[in-house]
């Protein structure tokens, strides 16, 4: 526990601890978990408010009776089953955007940057708007409101914001009830169009910016071990890998929330009103959580147990997609280029927001395509106990 001076947040790093608030929802309120970290001043608040601009409480800052509500409507779109169907989908996506590559390439916007938002928007039956408008949208928010912007910065972000939020408003005003998309979901369901409008603010930006991250995190963490590359293609081994980047480097590495009563964590006091960083990335390097944390070890015993996706009631609706989609994409990409290696040792460009915190640029040196990665299983490893392992 630390109060941080300048932005009086307090930090809470112990697994325990961020397990604990979040599993609290009476105690530890999501209020706080969308408000700008930068306060927006008035002549922006007056930019976002000429486009009807709010985030009321609906999903990540909703500790309201009407979030269980919400969460089941957006959950139906996300079932195990509709998750699990849209594999091959992603594979697809993965091939045609690797063919034809040779040299070198960034896999950042080769791959990385927009295939989310494609599935995404698949899986929400979403057909009418262009990826490269949703990815300047959803970038612009994220520094907007998770940024350490000044004020003529974030008077240049609120106009893509204020655009996503009005597209949004008059996109859902117009939606058939009786559709097969997000939009009619919430008309047919009678949700306020304001409560609507924020719901998919928030959900269009995390649920592919955030895999957008991971993708990028992902590559350049098995990229770093480069024996595990050749494996990606044996059974379990690139989700094993996904698990321990989510536990080592997840995407969103803080949360908020506010305490609503004078509580005690870890022996320290917190008055009522203390707003908390829960330090998600911390958590996963906590030596009373896992062992030998700083060990890069896929298939570790209880390597689900990270925070990466929250916890409880607010656990992250995506977890599946994004789990599935980085498990593709690194299989895929690395049975097509068996011999893909990381252009540079030195530390790539890194996106540093409040919450958000992934590699901004994936460099690699391609090798052969199509050339399967066989022979990865005769490779001697030194596996760790319980898992695939590194030397």
């Amino acid at each position: 526990m630390h109060r941080d001076e300048r932005t009086g947040l307090w930090l809470v790093s112990r697994y325990r601890d961020v397990r604990a608030v979040l599993a609290d929802p009476r105690r530890f309120h999501p209020d706080n978990a969308l408000t700008a970290v930068v306060p927006i001043p008035g002549p922006v608040l007056r930019v976002l408010a000429r486009a009807g601009f709010s985030l009321p409480p609906t999903l990540a800052n909703n500790g309201t009776p009407t979030h269980a509500g919400l969460r089941r409507l957006v959950a139906r779109f996300l079932t195990p089953a509709r998750v699990a169907a849209v594999g091959p989908r992603i594979a697809e996506l993965t091939a045609r955007r690797l063919a034809g590559l040779t040299g070198t390439a960034d896999l950042h916007p080769v791959l990385a940057r927009d295939l989310p938002a494609v599935v995404l928007l698949e899986v929400l039956g979403i057909r009418d708007v262009a990826v490269d408008a949703l990815k300047a949208w959803s970038t612009a928010s994220l520094e907007l409101f998770w940024g350490d912007v000044t004020p003529e910065r974030q008077h240049e972000l609120a106009g893509p914001a204020a655009g996503f939020h009005r597209w949004l408003t008059g996109r859902i005003r117009a939606a058939d009830p009786r559709g097969d998309d997000l939009f009619g979901a919430l008309r047919a369901e009678g949700v306020p169009l304001r409560d609507a409008a924020g719901l998919c603010y928030f959900l269009l930006i995390a649920g592919q910016e955030t895999t957008t991250q991971l993708l990028c995190a992902a590559f350049h963490a098995v990229l770093r071990h480069g024996d595990l590359w050749s494996r990606l293609g044996e059974p379990g081994v690139a989700a094993a890998c996904v698990e321990e980047v989510l536990r080592r480097e997840p995407p969103v590495s803080t949360w908020r929330r506010v305490a609503a009563e004078p509580v005690t964590l870890s022996g320290v006091d917190l008055p009522a009103g203390a707003p908390l960083l829960l330090m998600l990335a911390g958590s996963g390097s906590d030596p009373e959580a896992f062992d030998e944390p700083e060990r890069f070890c896929p298939g570790r015993p209880g390597a689900r147990r990270h925070l990466a996706f929250g916890h409880g009631r607010h656990f992250c609706l995506g977890a599946g997609l994004a789990r599935l989609e980085a498990e593709v994409v690194l299989r895929e990409t690395a049975r097509r280029f068996p011999r893909l290696r990381l252009a540079s040792a030195d530390p790539p460009p890194m996106l540093g927001l409040l919450s958000f915190r992934a590699p901004s640029s994936v460099e690699v040196v391609l090798g052969d395509q199509d050339q399967l990665a066989g022979g990865g299983a005769a490779l001697q490893q030194l596996v760790a106990p319980g898992g695939v392992g590194q030397r």
